[in-house]
């Protein structure tokens, strides 16, 4: 069965690499340009893991990772928050409102497909 991982963010190039490189290496993707369609996304058809900008329109990625997590049915989803803000009180607030891991852009787009492929070999 093919994994599936949902790209969340709005910045074209980043979404543009991850989903080539995250193709190659054998998964399903979709993509949301903003937190409202990434829960619109999520709502149609769960992903195994949520790539998920934090600032994004209409809905940051906190909001989004906190709406995820409050719902049962989606507790085996993954999500790696991607963020501008390294700073540790942002790293600690996005892990605290459930996310499995946090990216400080700029990132390696093979560091970041290299932590998917790491959650879901251990989910």
């Amino acid at each position: 069965m093919t994994r599936s991982v949902l790209v969340v963010d709005d910045e074209p190039n980043i979404v543009l690499s991850l989903e080539f490189l995250l193709k190659k290496a054998g998964y399903a993707v979709r993509v949301a340009r903003d937190g409202e369609a990434a829960l619109a996304a999520v709502a149609d058809n769960p992903p195994d893991l949520i790539l998920l900008d934090v600032m994004m329109p209409k809905r940051d990625g906190f909001d989004v990772c906190q709406t995820i997590r409050s719902d049962p049915a989606l507790a085996a989803v993954k999500i790696i928050l991607l963020t501008a803000r390294g700073r540790d009180i942002e790293r600690e607030k996005g892990l605290a409102l459930g996310a499995d891991d946090y990216v400080t852009k700029p990132f390696s787009t093979r560091d970041v497909v290299d932590r998917v492929h790491r959650l879901l070999a251990e989910g």
